[in-house]
């Protein structure tokens, strides 16, 4: 068992917890993630690293509450366990394998969208730990829904907060203050952006437009972790990869976003199925004929 030591709630439907789990914590990199399940019949959920600590044994998980088994994550409390925490899985940030003195002439850009926050936050302070300085273009919907900004303010060089409806810094989505760092005579020469999958889209639009290589952290429909099921695969160039296996990083520039969303959408009407059948709960009885409810 993987006892949760710490709970905390970032904003509406979006939860940190730390977990207990050495073998994980001694082992992981920016970049990896891990796959969680609460018990027994609990579903397998992918969540990327959000933070470590080697000598606590712990590993910090963000998620947002989007359907039935988040739901019930939800739910945990401090003291509480999950059955199962697999990990590291995935590949390393490519940035942990580079030269140290080589990223530091780098001009490197963060675009992080919603709970993509999560996973930017440990690049962005592994890079500080080595003294690699870069810029960090955060976003939201509206102010309250913003996370961990005091957290990365202490490890970008410079933080751009953005809001799509203006309540809090920038007004606008992260393209458009990137276009306009751009105009202002900013220079990047490397860009990794995460987030929702059409925000990464939009985002490797305008950088190939800028001339600027982009990395995206891919967050498709992963089953069992190990490339196995086949469910997370995606066109990245002419070639089919796997998220868990061969990313979750790849070249933005060459995946098949579109596909990725249509792929994506597959999968909504079982996980709607599921949450009805969580907030029914012994009173449904699949009478619509539609859920599976009365198999």
């Amino acid at each position: 068992m993987y006892p949760i030591v710490r709970r905390e709630k970032l904003a509406d439907k979006i939860f940190l917890m730390d977990v207990k789990a050495p073998r994980v914590a001694k082992t992981c990199e920016p970049g990896q993630f891990v796959i969680v399940k609460m018990d027994e019949a609990g579903e397998r959920i992918p969540l990327t690293v959000c933070d470590y600590d080697r000598e606590e044994g712990t590993v910090t998980i963000v998620f947002q509450t989007v359907g039935a088994s988040t739901k019930r994550m939800e739910g945990l409390m401090e003291g509480d366990s999950f059955q199962d925490f697999v990990g590291p899985l995935g590949c390393a940030s490519e940035l942990v394998d580079m030269d140290i003195e080589e990223l530091k002439k780098k001009k490197i850009v963060f675009i992080a969208g919603g709970v993509g926050t999560a996973p930017v936050y440990p690049q962005v302070k592994w890079l500080h730990e080595h003294g690699v300085e870069c810029d960090v273009i955060m976003g939201s919907k509206t102010k309250d829904l913003l996370i961990l900004v005091d957290e990365m303010k202490k490890v970008a060089a410079n933080l751009y907060v953005t809001t799509d409806d203006g309540s809090y810094g920038f007004h606008g989505m992260g393209t458009d203050q990137l276009k306009a760092l751009v105009s202002e005579g900013k220079e990047y020469d490397h860009c990794i952006a995460i987030g929702p999958m059409i925000m990464m889209k939009f985002v490797c639009l305008l950088t190939k437009e800028l001339h600027i290589p982009t990395v995206v952290s891919m967050n498709p429909i992963m089953v069992d972790g190990t490339g196995m099921c086949g469910a997370c695969r995606l066109t990245v160039g002419d070639e089919v990869k796997f998220a868990c296996v061969d990313g979750p990083e790849f070249d933005g520039h060459l995946v098949d976003f579109d596909q990725a969303m249509k792929r994506q959408q597959i999968y909504k009407t079982e996980e709607g199925r599921a949450m009805l059948k969580l907030k029914e709960g012994d009173t449904h009885h699949g009478g619509c004929g539609q859920c599976g409810g009365d198999k």
